[in-house]
């Protein structure tokens, strides 16, 4: 059974743009705050499938569609058009957002996080240990999170997401964190939950990342599919666009 099936997905946004008016008609959006609105298909006729035991890298441009597909299939953003199913459980990393708060704790921000991922407290408090160690932060499990630095943010964010038993992993820029080690150590986890039959799906402008650990490649482009298949063959139609 396929954990992701996007079939024909799309959507838009109403953007606000600047076009030619009158001065009258100037003065009455200025007056009334409203402006022209004109609607973008971020995604657009996007079809894919994604199977257990599956690393599939997405690239493309700035603007291309990438993470806007990753919300689309996370739930995060109600499609316009077309269908997403999935099956099993999803746990997206799209730029950090999993629910942590830098007003809390380290140690309280693994429990809210792993909350909201579906663990239980018993649960959580048996993987406590274990999601700490992994991020090698043992030394700031009682400080707050404003106080940490970027990658120690990462570090702990992927640290938590994948202790949280995930069936689907999106990830968006997030997959190398830390230093040669600890990106060491984080894709070896991944392969792990991957040989349990995880699918994951990793968005990054970093080609030579996505060379590495997918198996193959989506090429999107203006939010629709440009080219699929085996990753080196899409990565060499990016490179020669």
């Amino acid at each position: 059974m396929e954990r992701i099936i996007v079939d024909n997905a799309g959507k838009k946004f109403k953007i606000g743009f600047i076009k030619s008016q009158s001065a009258l008609a100037r003065l009455v959006s200025l007056l009334s705050g409203r402006e022209p609105k004109k609607i973008i298909w971020a995604l657009k006729d996007v079809s894919l499938k994604i199977n257990p035991q599956e690393v599939v890298g997405i690239i493309g441009e700035n603007g291309s569609g990438k993470s806007t597909l990753l919300r689309c299939i996370s739930k995060i953003y109600k499609t316009d058009a077309g269908k997403i199913k999935t099956n099993g459980k999803i746990i997206s990393l799209i730029g950090l957002d999993i629910g942590m708060q830098h007003r809390l704790t380290m140690k309280d921000n693994i429990y809210l996080c792993c909350s909201l991922f579906g663990l239980s407290r018993q649960e959580i408090k048996q993987k406590f240990d274990s999601v700490i160690k992994f991020s090698e932060l043992q030394q700031f499990v009682n400080t707050k999170l404003y106080q940490f630095s970027e990658g120690m943010k990462q570090r702990l964010a992927f640290s938590i997401a994948v202790h949280c038993e995930p069936e689907i992993l999106l990830l968006d820029e997030v997959f190398e964190v830390g230093d040669e080690k600890f990106k060491e150590k984080s894709a070896n986890k991944i392969k792990e939950l991957v040989k349990k039959g995880v699918s994951v799906i990793l968005v990054s402008h970093n080609l030579s990342i996505i060379e590495k650990h997918c198996d193959r490649a989506i090429l999107l482009a203006k939010g629709s599919i440009k080219k699929e298949g085996k990753t080196k063959e899409v990565l060499r139609a990016y490179e020669n666009k």
